[in-house]
């Protein structure tokens, strides 16, 4: 584990009970690493773990099995002051900004909220903080005194965004922070994202399901299904070349600016539905809708090989043609 790395997940699993006997592998052994100062994407359907995977890995959720890395140190061994340092170094940018902010609290009370926790700040300390996160975010400080249904969904995510920075973390997870809003506003809030990680040096976890977005935020992408990892790239490589059959499915849904341009090339259609996660397909997950899958797909489980440099794929044809080297070693 190299010190370029900021936050480490190693053979992550979130289990959940469903009724007495079932569980439910929401992430099911995933390995992600993410550099200082880069953005991960993480893609997939609805379902497919990635909300979960971001949550465990900030320790929203207590991992069921393998561990995470925060700065070199397991996560699951912080305490303390050390626990309190770490949940101030990371934070989440959620989906809804609509039920993620409290109704009954002034905006500039959402915002110094964390602060009050982090930092021993005057009033005017913290209203001067207040109103230069609002300014960070683009809105101006007359906010601070306004509530939460006075606002329109692009303004209460930039507010989501503010919260978020105010207790000065390094790894942000945003959850789908889009997907609520008007696509003439989802331009807006990529863009400051993106502008405030150069100013401030943030790494984020990107999840989201819109791949034209994923691919201008982020610099490598992971790509799941049903709780695993199958694919993991540079974005451009991963958009360019992808090599696993459900990676290519994805990419060749993406609407196209230019119906001239006709169908994707190397694209396929999915076939059926998603199989359950309870009970998922033997052997490979996506052998149940993949117009590939052979005998051995139904047996064994595909590792997560990296088959180019920095390309990782879990697919029975990409290992046994490329010889692949195993994501783990």
């Amino acid at each position: 584990m190299g010190n370029e790395n900021i936050m480490e997940a190693q053979d992550l699993c979130k289990f959940f009970k469903v009724g007495k006997k079932q569980v439910l592998k929401a992430v099911d052994h995933v390995n992600l690493s993410l550099k200082y100062g880069e953005t991960v994407g993480l893609v997939g359907e609805s379902g497919c773990g990635k909300t979960t995977c971001g949550r465990t890995m900030i320790k929203l959720y207590e991992p069921t099995h393998g561990k995470v890395f925060f700065e070199g140190e397991d996560i699951s061994r912080l305490h303390g002051r050390q626990l309190l340092a770490f949940k101030k170094n990371v934070q989440v940018i959620f989906q809804d900004p609509y039920a993620a902010l409290d109704p009954r609290m002034t905006i500039g009370e959402i915002i110094s909220e964390g602060m009050n926790v982090h930092f021993k700040l005057s009033a005017k300390e913290k209203e001067q903080r207040v109103a230069n996160l609002l300014d960070k975010v683009g809105l101006n400080s007359e906010y601070a005194n306004r509530f939460a249904h006075e606002l329109s969904g692009g303004q209460r995510q930039r507010i989501g965004i503010a919260r978020a920075l105010a207790v000065e973390p390094k790894f942000i997870v945003c959850d789908e922070p889009n997907s609520a809003l008007d696509v003439s506003i989802q331009a807006q809030v990529i863009n400051l994202l993106i502008k405030l990680q150069k100013e401030m040096g943030l790494t984020y976890l990107f999840i989201s399901h819109d791949l034209s977005m994923v691919k201008h935020i982020s610099d490598r992408v992971g790509v799941m299904y049903l709780g695993g990892m199958v694919e993991l790239a540079d974005s451009r490589e991963l958009y360019e070349q992808p090599l696993h059959p459900y990676t290519q499915a994805l990419i060749s849904a993406i609407p196209l600016a230019d119906p001239e341009m006709g169908k994707r090339q190397n694209g396929m259609k999915l076939k059926g539905e998603i199989p359950s996660p309870i009970n998922p397909p033997s052997g490979c997950k996506f052998r149940t809708r993949c117009k590939y899958a052979m005998e051995i797909c139904k047996e064994e489980q595909p590792k997560l090989l990296e088959v180019k440099e920095n390309h990782f794929v879990a697919c029975h044809l990409c290992g046994d043609t490329h010889g692949g080297k195993d994501a783990e070693s």
